[in-house]
């Protein structure tokens, strides 16, 4: 009970005071120890290590002054979850569409969102270098999240052709962020982007730092990107 009263006041020290949304955050993170030996979820397993290291650091985009309200929203890259489930808790006037390449990630995932009754997430199976060429999906984002996907050129090239024109793309990075932007002005340029702001955050208690990275989408990006499954991680724009 103390490590669920420590949450509470860590999302109250955020602006989330709603117990609609710590209540599922706790049956969350027990549905990702229950799968967690059978599809290796996640290695961080200690509840007041997850509580930072994931469901606080998924809402440190609310510091940031970003609108994520009333917004078509893709978590690219969602793992198990993350930030795209504490998200779409919280803002339930957006809808979420949750993307992985690993099946049995979106299988647990379909697991949580039908237990915990969440009814703007969609989730979908693929890699962004096919979905990214659908028309249903491409420039079709106002805001795309990712969260320890790949390096900053790379996961530009996978996020950038789902955000509209004008909208954004933040990439939630660690403390190699800057390095990550000095290699992407290439990618930047090629794709349609420019790096409008940078936050920097230490969550609580721990001091672990973070970084996001608000990208604008300025102009279309061409249809060649992103390339073939393997090219981006390969031969980095």
């Amino acid at each position: 009970m103390f490590k669920q009263d420590l949450l509470k006041e860590l999302l109250e020290d955020m602006g989330i005071v709603e117990d609609q949304v710590s209540g599922p955050l706790f049956r969350f993170r027990e549905m990702i120890l229950d799968w967690n030996d059978k599809i290796n979820l996640t290695a961080i397993t200690g509840e007041e290590e997850m509580y930072l290291k994931h469901f606080i650091d998924s809402y440190l985009i609310m510091k940031t002054g970003i609108n994520l309200s009333k917004k078509r929203i893709l978590d690219l890259g969602t793992g198990s979850g993350f930030p795209g489930i504490p998200l779409a808790l919280y803002w339930k006037n957006s809808e979420f569409t949750l993307v992985d390449s690993l099946a049995k990630r979106i299988t647990f995932l379909e697991r949580v969102v039908d237990e915990l009754k969440i009814k703007n997430v969609t989730l979908i199976h693929g890699r962004a270098e096919d979905l990214a060429k659908l028309k249903e999906y491409r420039e079709n984002f106002d805001l795309v999240v990712s969260r320890a996907v790949a390096e900053l050129p790379v996961l530009l090239e996978y996020a950038l052709p789902f955000v509209k024109k004008e909208g954004d793309f933040v990439a939630y990075k660690g403390s190699h962020y800057v390095k990550e932007m000095e290699n992407s002005h290439n990618a930047l340029e090629l794709l349609g982007g420019e790096i409008l702001n940078t936050f920097e955050y230490e969550l609580p208690l721990n001091h672990d730092f973070r970084a996001l990275i608000q990208v604008r989408k300025v102009m279309n990006t061409p249809f060649r990107y992103p390339r073939k499954p393997g090219k981006a991680s390969k031969n980095p724009l």
